[in-house]
């Protein structure tokens, strides 16, 4: 059986699986209330330097990225295998242009203040930006808030979406590093699996 034959991975932001230090770092009502964010809203481990994740400088990627691999939605999109179509849309593009498509995503998807279906507006597979949003906590506003501390209700800064855009495309470059720069002839594939 290979990873096409598996059955897709139910997975939900708030999911998590402490015995393997797969966490789930999203506070909830009451622990806000209580002053108990950052930790795992589960076993109460606290395991993220937030001060230092919060400051968001594009010189300490390493270590977010590091960090946030702990968190269990996080993981997945990190190592879960890439869908071909997703794999081929990358290829198709190269890197230039995928670097666009990154931008204008982010911008279209999470840069105004109230987003459409904020927080159901990033799909789990079909485009490997979609991939890169989940494993970056850039997916929705409320990732955004948690892990970026960037607040929900105003829009994004030109800054603060140039960060995210770099967070996307070191993992597309980190889990698709076969992407050339000008892109190639890759064909699509249709609904169903027909080209």
């Amino acid at each position: 059986m290979d990873d096409f034959d598996l059955p897709p991975l139910n997975i939900k932001c708030t999911d998590s699986d402490c015995e393997n230090d797969l966490h789930c770092f999203l506070s909830t009502k009451k622990m806000a209330k209580e002053g108990k964010t950052g930790s795992c809203r589960n076993c109460g481990v606290d395991l993220v330097d937030w001060d230092r994740t919060h400051m968001n400088e594009v010189n300490d990627v390493d270590y977010k990225f590091h960090i946030m691999k702990k968190e269990m939605i996080r993981h997945h999109f990190w190592h879960v295998t890439i869908d071909q179509k997703a794999i081929n849309y990358a290829k198709r593009k190269g890197r230039i242009k995928l670097t666009e498509s990154v931008k204008s995503r982010l911008k279209s998807s999470v840069g105004s203040a109230s987003p459409y279906r904020d927080g159901q507006q990033t799909p789990f597979k079909g485009n490997p930006i979609y991939y890169a949003q989940h494993a970056t906590a850039t997916c929705c506003r409320r990732c955004i808030e948690e892990w970026h501390d960037i607040p929900k209700g105003r829009e994004l800064t030109e800054s603060e979406l140039e960060y995210m855009c770099t967070l996307v495309n070191k993992y597309l470059s980190e889990r698709i590093p076969s992407i050339t720069e000008g892109g190639e002839k890759v064909p699509v594939i249709r609904r169903g699996g027909v080209n």
